[in-house]
């Protein structure tokens, strides 16, 4: 199988987890009737909460998350690959992931990533996170294969990490993944471009599904969830910020035909940096 229907799920999670769960549930089915085979949700699926506090009052271990066990079962219901971009798992007394999930057909854990690069930042409006003062980094990328597609799991931050992606690629991912929540300033300046510019320079797809609009905790979230395709065109976006979805039909073999075209992963070599300090010029 070298195509596949892709599905894009937005959503604008709260602090409830059962509501989120329902909410994401329903999005997902909706997506599903419409054909799609392979869905993904955002970042944070079943919670947005930005204090440390109320966080971990929530979550639990993977083994007794109300998401896992419900986004398993859906999965085997509907017999699609259901790709929840995150959750926030608790994986010590006081230690949580930011951990994406691919469920298969018959609702088995295809994969798991925890989220590598933690969103450290002072935008200029004020607005500031520290995601390294909650969540413990992952250390290992990864790529699964899919019946219709080797696939790479990224989450939101990771998208400004191109090395992360080019390595996907030159493990033979065609398929790369950022699902997000993304923040409301910086998406308007660099989502779209960020999640094209990963699609061109390694010609995959690029499947991004996102968080949108104004939250219960306060954040305020991009929205546009995408599906680009390997030669950087749009395929499919949720436009604006609302809840929705939106589909495309993905087909394999246009990622080696742009990568025949710009084979830029074959020309990829080796350097090293030299740093040049000028003496300065002496007089007399």
């Amino acid at each position: 199988m070298t195509r596949v229907v892709a599905a894009v799920v937005q959503m604008r999670s709260g602090r409830d987890v059962s509501e989120n769960v329902a909410a994401a549930c329903a999005r997902v089915r909706a997506a599903a009737r419409d054909g799609a085979t392979y869905v993904q949700t955002p970042e944070m699926t079943h919670l947005l909460e930005k204090s440390r506090a109320a966080l971990f009052d929530k979550i639990r271990p993977e083994a007794d998350d109300e998401g896992v066990a419900a986004f398993s079962a859906l999965a085997a219901e509907l017999g699609i690959h259901l790709h929840i971009g995150s959750l926030a798992i608790r994986t010590g007394a006081d230690t949580v992931a930011n951990r994406g999930f691919l469920f298969g057909p018959d609702g088995a854990i295809c994969a798991r990533y925890d989220k590598i690069h933690m969103f450290d930042v002072d935008l200029p409006n004020g607005e500031s996170w520290r995601e390294s003062a909650t969540y413990a980094p992952g250390g290992e990328a990864v790529v699964v294969d899919l019946p219709f597609a080797r696939l790479g799991m990224g989450i939101c931050y990771d998208v400004r990490f191109p090395a992360l992606f080019a390595a996907q690629a030159e493990a033979g991912a065609e398929v790369l993944t950022a699902p997000a929540a993304f923040t409301r300033q910086t998406g308007r300046a660099h989502w779209h471009v960020l999640m094209r510019a990963r699609a061109i320079e390694t010609g995959a797809f690029m499947i991004a599904a996102a968080q949108g609009g104004s939250h219960e905790d306060g954040r305020e979230t991009f929205g546009h969830s995408l599906i680009v395709a390997p030669w950087g065109e749009v395929l499919a976006e949720v436009a604006g910020d609302a809840p929705g979805h939106a589909l495309a039909e993905l087909d394999m073999s246009a990622v080696a035909a742009a990568r025949q075209r710009i084979p830029a992963l074959a020309n990829r070599r080796a350097f090293q940096v030299r740093h040049v300090a000028p003496v300065p010029e002496t007089t007399g």
